[in-house]
């Protein structure tokens, strides 16, 4: 069954069979939004980006997004870039999968972003979502919509992060600006 979270809101990555999960996956899925024209109303393609920063004890270690697809470590992966969106409501433009049980001791966040290379603002973007699914059923575990609208040209969008002897997810929602992971480190180091 699936969470639909709020901003803040945190959920524990264990199965409901007490087991714990070994492999998700953070899809994110957008729409352009339609623009009212003097013929009608258009679209234009939207090309977001999806990153994951690595963090051991608050210092970014490792990233995995469209031009480093896989961790130096292996244990997450990003699926490829899309340049145009689409998804929307439905599956995903956009993923990053993540084998938990790979992922090195010292690692302790995984925060996921989402920026518009091109500058484009989420005024442009409808339908936009992020959403863990457990990998290896496909099962939806949770999904955050992240809001439109807004001069903002990215979203810091959730992270997972160790607690106690497992994991948990953190909608997080949190609007920045930047057309890369770099640029948002500054809005990313106070959320961890």
């Amino acid at each position: 069954m699936t969470v639909n979270m709020t901003k803040g809101q945190a959920i524990s990555l264990q199965k409901s069979d007490g087991g714990t999960l070994t492999a998700v996956r953070m899809g994110l899925g957008w729409q352009a939004a339609p623009r009212r024209g003097l013929f009608g109303s258009r679209t234009r393609e939207i090309d977001l980006d999806a990153s994951a920063v690595l963090f051991a004890d608050k210092q970014p270690v490792d990233v995995v997004f469209f031009r480093h697809l896989v961790s130096d470590d292996g244990s997450v992966r990003h699926t490829g870039d899309n340049l145009v969106g689409g998804a929307g409501s439905g599956g995903d433009d956009e993923a990053v999968l993540v084998d938990l049980q790979r992922v090195p001791v010292h690692i302790d966040q995984i925060v996921f972003t989402v920026n518009s290379f091109t500058g484009q603002t989420f005024q442009e973007v409808q339908n936009a979502f992020c959403r863990l699914v457990d990998e290896t059923n496909g099962q939806e575990l949770a999904r955050y919509t992240l809001d439109g609208g807004g001069q903002f040209t990215a979203q810091i969008m959730a992270k997972v992060h160790r607690s106690g002897g497992g994991w948990q997810m953190t909608a997080l929602g949190n609007p920045a600006n930047g057309r890369t992971f770099q640029d948002l480190m500054p809005a990313i180091l106070p959320l961890l």
